[in-house]
Order: C-alpha cells, then sequence, then structure tokens
C-alpha cells in the first residue's frame, strides 16, 4: 500500500511580507504530478494546513481545488489539523466530505476510532491525531498537574487500543525529542513542547508534521516529511520533496523521498555592493528566485533596497555584516552626521536596515503623527 505523507503547507502565509500564494499554487500541482507517478492509495496530510487559524479565502480556494484534484484521482486523503490551524474549522463539513473519501479528524474529543484500508497483505488502521496539549488531555482523562507532553501523548494513544498484531499508521502533528528545527518554526521555551519518540512505539509507520526539514526521528519509520516550500532562509540549500511510503507486510516498510522543483528558490548572497550587482555574479543564477543579500561594506549603501531589487526583484533581506554590526554599534555613519537628520529620517534608515525595506508611506505618515505629538508633549 503506497501513501504519500505531506504537511505543513502553511498555505496563506506570507514570507518578509512576499505572499507565497502562487509558490504554493505551484508546488500543490506538483504534488499532484507525484500522485500521478506514484498512484499513492491515500495522501496524509500531518497539520498546519493554512498558516493561522482564520485562513484567508484565497488558501481555502487553493486547498479545496488540490483536494478535489486527489478525489478525481481517487486517492483517499487523511487531514489532520496542525498548531497553526483551527480543528474546528478545518473538520467544517468533515463528515460529508468522509463520503468522498476526504476524511478531516475533528478537535481532539477523547475518541479513537481509526480508519480502515485494505490491500493483499491485510489490513491497515489509519489513526489521526491532531495537535493537541496536555491541557486538553487533562480535560478528558485524570492526570497530574505536572503531565508532560509525554505524558498526555501517551495517554491518548494508550486510549486508542492499537492492535500491534496489525499494521498501524498514526498522523500526529507534534514536536519530538531530538529532531532539527529551523528559523520558520515556531519554538518552545526550554523544549517544553517535547515528546519522546518511545510514545509513538506500537505504530508501523508516524507521520509527523510540524518541522520543516525531511527527518527521521529515534527509527526510520518516525517520519517528518518536512514543509514542500522554503520559509526562512535558513533552508536555504536544502532540497524539498513529498515522502512516498510504500508499506508491505507488516515489519516491512519502504520510505523514499519524492523531489519537488519550487517556482522561485530562496538564495543568499554575500559581498560588496560591486561584487553582488556585477553581472559575472548572478549569470547563469535566476534572478527571480527569492534573495537575501548580505553586503560587507563598511559604509550602508544609499538605497540599496531598491537598488538591489533592479537586478534582484524579489529581494526579501538586505543585511549588513561589517566591523560596525559584528560589534553590535550604531551605524558608522550616524555619529558624524546625526544632528543633521530628523527623528523621521533617522527611523526610516534604522527600519530599513533591520527589514530591508523603506517604511511605507501609511508607516512613515503614521510615524510622523507620532513623533510631534511626543514632541508636543515634551514641551
Amino acid at each position: 500500500m503506497i501513501f504519500l505523507h505531506l504537511s505543513d503547507l502553511h498555505l496563506g502565509k506570507s514570507v518578509h511580507e512576499f505572499p507565497m500564494l502562487e509558490d504554493q499554487e505551484h508546488i500543490l500541482k506538483a504534488i499532484l504530478g507525484v500522485a500521478d507517478a506514484e498512484r499513492p492509495q491515500a495522501v496524509l496530510v500531518a497539520g498546519d494546513v493554512f498558516d493561522r487559524t482564520v485562513a484567508p479565502t484565497e488558501a481555502l480556494r487553493l486547498f479545496d481545488d488540490f483536494l478535489d484534484g486527489l478525489v478525481r484521482r481517487n486517492v483517499e486523503v487523511f487531514v489532520i489539523s496542525g498548531n497553526h490551524d483551527s480543528a474546528d474549522r478545518l473538520a467544517f463539513g468533515a463528515r460529508f466530505m468522509d463520503r468522498s473519501g476526504v476524511h478531516i479528524a475533528r478537535a481532539y474529543d477523547g475518541g479513537a476510532t481509526p480508519f480502515r484500508l485494505a490491500d493483499e497483505h491485510g489490513e491497515v488502521r489509519l489513526h489521526l491525531l491532531p495537535f493537541l496539549k496536555p491541557a486538553q488531555v487533562r480535560q478528558r482523562f485524570p492526570a497530574p498537574e505536572g503531565a508532560t507532553w509525554t505524558d498526555a501523548v501517551k495517554t491518548v494513544i494508550g486510549r486508542m487500543g492499537v492492535d500491534e498484531g496489525e499494521r498501524n499508521i498514526l498522523l500526529a502533528h507534534q514536536f519530538v525529542t531530538g529532531a532539527k528545527t529551523c528559523e520558520s518554526e515556531e519554538a518552545s521555551v526550554g523544549g517544553a513542547d517535547n515528546v519522546d519518540v518511545e510514545a509513538f512505539a506500537p505504530f508501523d509507520y508516524v507521520a509527523l508534521g510540524h518541522l520543516h526539514g525531511a527527518q527521521c526521528v529515534g527509527r526510520e519509520t518516525v517520519r517528518y516529511c518536512g514543509s514542500p516550500l522554503k520559509y526562512s532562509f535558513s533552508e536555504t540549500g536544502h532540497k524539498k520533496s513529498v515522502t512516498v511510503v510504500n508499506l508491505a507486510e507488516k515489519g516491512r516498510v519502504e520510505i523514499k523521498e519524492a523531489p519537488l522543483a519550487p517556482r522561485r528558490d530562496m538564495r543568499e548572497i554575500r559581498g560588496t555592493y560591486l561584487e553582488v550587482t556585477a553581472r559575472e555574479s548572478y549569470r547563469g543564477q535566476s534572478t527571480d528566485d527569492y534573495i537575501r543579500v548580505t553586503l560587507t561594506d563598511e559604509d550602508d549603501q544609499p538605497d540599496a533596497v531598491g537598488k538591489l531589487r533592479v537586478i534582484y526583484p524579489n529581494l526579501m533581506r538586505l543585511d549588513y555584516d561589517n566591523t560596525r554590526t559584528r560589534s553590535g554599534g550604531a551605524p558608522a555613519s550616524a555619529a558624524p552626521d546625526a544632528g543633521r537628520h530628523t527623528p523621521l529620517q533617522l527611523f526610516d534608515r534604522f527600519f530599513e536596515e533591520q527589514n530591508g525595506r523603506p517604511l511605507s508611506d501609511a508607516q512613515r505618515s503614521y510615524l510622523q503623527d507620532l513623533i510631534g505629538q511626543v514632541w508636543e508633549e515634551a514641551q
């Protein structure tokens, strides 16, 4: 039995204020292409379908089109909510969609009925566990106040009545201890939300969501498939994929990665202003990619963002790495001529250095009014 495992679509997400919807539409079509090539019996979506609990209309339409494409291919779909989703909103109409082969887990309510699929080796049971917190488990089952995330997940799995003589798959959206993170994920303080991999011992394959890098944790069959797109510059150089799982007889699971090619890649460029704008530096490269430029000039370049976007229209971020930034000091040119600039000009300059873009007209107008109020109150 073949499954496609994906997660962390984050539909509707923006990165450094660049909307990613067109890129997400491209990658979902690429995933449908993988489905055509692999002919899976089911697709497992392990949470964070949307980037926020109230998803924008365009993101809803995009996911609707994706589900329709899978159903038209006679593929069953199993979906759980992640920490970015609203479990109740995601599961709206779930009982009706069941009839079309789209199975969306509702918010955790203590239930534990698995879905059942069958092939020549017998039955496969799919258990759906949406993102949950220990407090949600305590509402259903008695537990000490200091119960950990591992305790909570173990309690829930213990109530599932997993028959370990059969083949069992779990969809879950949690952080498993020992997994590698990247900048685009939400991290908890001190790893309080960690779940030990031993909690998932009863399952032949654990389809995890939450972390954006494809990886196994503890054993080969406890796996994050990773996000299908890069959402931070910490992922530059990484390749994205869909995990293809071939579940044969009990005890034999084959796993491979089907590569995904993005509409635009995410890259980092480093050098002086003259180096990164020289034709030789971008010849043979796509200047349409999402770019982070780190300038090593000692002096700030006037209107660097605007000038660089002539070459790199999707410049997302501009940083400096020089004597000033490494020492954590103020801009090298700020001290001699600071008195020649208005507070608005100084803040505008600071904002651009921090965010890689200038203030918008609306932001500049608001800030000007705010500065005026401060001066009036100080007099």
